[in-house]
């Protein structure tokens, strides 16, 4: 009987371990389809290095971030939504740089950067 309840409780922790992740990317999926507060017109756009960490390892995907962009058009903070985190630090290092048009305030602004080798 002991070995019946021993393989219970191991499959309700891999069965944990499965499901755990897909309940966190579910807010993700969820806010991928919110549209931005905002859409200011970029003026300046710096095209992110793609690491060579992530060439090597043949690694490509997408990066949400949440910018929170001052009035004046420079970047305030960098939220991730999503994406690898070798390439997530690729993208944040190029939004850093990115320039809006000025605004009569601060507006949130949704971005998706794409990198494939």
């Amino acid at each position: 009987m002991s070995n019946v309840v021993a393989l219970m409780k191991k499959q309700i922790a891999v069965s944990f371990f499965v499901l755990l992740p897909m309940l966190m990317l579910a807010p993700n999926c969820a806010r991928a389809q919110e549209t931005p507060e905002s859409n200011r017109k970029i003026l300046t756009r710096v095209i992110p290095q793609y690491p060579a960490l992530a060439r090597s390892l043949n690694i490509e995907g997408n990066v949400k971030a949440d910018v929170l962009v001052a009035a004046v058009g420079t970047v305030q903070s960098i939220e991730v939504k999503g994406g690898h985190p070798v390439l997530a630090k690729a993208a944040q290092d190029a939004l850093k740089r990115w320039k809006w048009e000025p605004a009569s305030h601060e507006t949130h602004e949704i971005i998706e950067i794409r990198f494939k080798p």
